[in-house]
């Protein structure tokens, strides 16, 4: 199927005289006749619900639309996509372990990488996703386990080269994870350029209505984990009678144990009422995707001109230096985010973000209404002027996210603040 149908049809298949829109199970257990059948279920030996921890009805239903859309063997739902970014990297990391992240991420991942991590005792180099193989080949270690960037950077607008960045992590065998918050799965298919594993801020885009906080992490299924040194993959868990996740569940090792231990042991779930709020915003996904990136690129090219904004940065806008990259690996759109610098740095950036009528000022993005924040004071407010520097993020950077309004409503609203 299309991305359009699957938006649509994945997941849920109502059966005779069923409800046609996916059902919400709003409970938190489930009955069984049989103390034999509960036993076989805590042993991962049938499937089955009995906590909604680790399992719902209707969370499994999206669960399965978005493994679907990214092309992927399974997908487990979290609270946020805070949580969706550590459960990924828990999954595969432990104490004493190293993974490597483009520095020019959200803030928020940022931090919980160079300063919660390291009380989990995972130590985490941050690279310049620009910089040369050799200069990044030189933050592998012998203990590193991960390879970590975005799509798109938040809220710099970088393109990540997701093949380049694969190849290095697997020439190393480790893995890639890729946030995809900002592409989706309908602007982008990281798992088709090598990326093995997949996170999203289901908040942003996939919702689309900012109703409901969600994340969700995607395990393509390609990763071999018997190389390298994953010993929890493939040695007996002492918490399941010494099961190997390798040898029991194939490809799709890494996301049972995301769900059965990491899951199990952090309680970071989706709820039913959320999964089903997610659903509804991923049936118009790909509607709402085109008039984003539609809208986006004509309010990038009015502020470009504009004798007020020193800097925009776009991907698709001529000159972008990522422009080559937006072609190969987004080339249906680059989503509706806009990172510009006004002239007169954080003093101008506020003025006109106050002046704004129409477009609100929210901590918030990829919404289908139109928002706007200053990073730096913000999202990025936690992170030192030279950590700024090392995210791409000037500080007086403003980032826009372009809702679904008529386009001429949204320039007029920029224009008469910036006039």
């Amino acid at each position: 199927m299309h991305k359009e149908t699957q938006c649509l049809h994945e997941g849920y298949v109502p059966k005779n005289g069923e409800p046609r829109v996916l059902p919400i199970a709003q409970s938190t257990t489930f009955r069984y006749t049989s103390t034999e059948e509960v036993a076989k279920l805590f042993d991962l030996a049938s499937p089955g619900f009995f906590y909604t921890r680790l399992g719902n009805p209707t969370v499994d239903a999206v669960e399965k639309k978005i493994a679907a859309l990214e092309g992927g063997v399974g997908a487990l739902c979290t609270s946020s996509g805070q949580a969706a970014a550590l459960t990924a990297i828990l999954t595969i990391a432990k104490a004493g372990d190293h993974i490597i992240s483009s520095s020019s991420i959200y803030g928020g991942t940022f931090n919980l990488f160079a300063v919660t991590l390291k009380r989990f005792g995972i130590d985490v180099t941050f690279v310049d996703q620009r910089a040369d193989n050799a200069t990044i080949e030189k933050a592998f270690r012998p203990n590193t386990k991960a390879v970590f960037g975005e799509t798109l950077t938040n809220p710099s607008m970088h393109v990540l080269d997701i093949e380049r960045f694969a190849t290095l992590a697997h020439e190393h065998n480790v893995p890639l994870i890729i946030d995809n918050t900002f592409a989706t799965p309908v602007l982008c298919q990281p798992f088709a350029f090598g990326a093995d594993i997949v996170v999203h801020s289901t908040t942003k885009y996939l919702d689309g209505h900012a109703v409901q906080m969600g994340g969700v992490v995607v395990d393509s299924g390609h990763f071999d984990w018997t190389k390298g040194a994953f010993p929890e993959f493939t040695e007996p868990d002492p918490s399941y009678h010494g099961l190997v996740y390798t040898e029991a569940f194939g490809k799709a090792a890494f996301i049972v144990k995301a769900r059965v231990q990491i899951m199990r042991d952090l309680g970071c779930c989706q709820t039913p009422q959320g999964a089903f709020y997610l659903n509804l915003g991923i049936e118009t996904l790909p509607l709402r995707m085109e008039r984003h990136c539609r809208n986006a690129e004509i309010v990038a090219t009015y502020l470009a001109a504009h004798p007020k904004v020193a800097a925009v940065t776009y991907p698709r806008l001529p000159g972008n230096p990522d422009r080559a990259l937006a072609t190969k690996y987004l080339p249906n759109g680059c989503s509706g985010v806009i990172s510009l610098i006004l002239k007169g740095g954080r003093e101008e950036g506020a003025r006109v973000i106050d002046a704004l009528k129409l477009i609100s000022l929210e901590v918030h993005v990829a919404d289908c209404r139109t928002c706007i924040l200053h990073p730096a004071s913000s999202t990025h407010r936690q992170l030192t002027d030279e950590q700024l520097a090392e995210c791409g993020i000037d500080p007086g950077t403003v980032r826009l996210s372009v809702g679904l309004e008529h386009v001429d409503d949204i320039i007029a609203d920029l224009a008469q603040a910036l006039g």
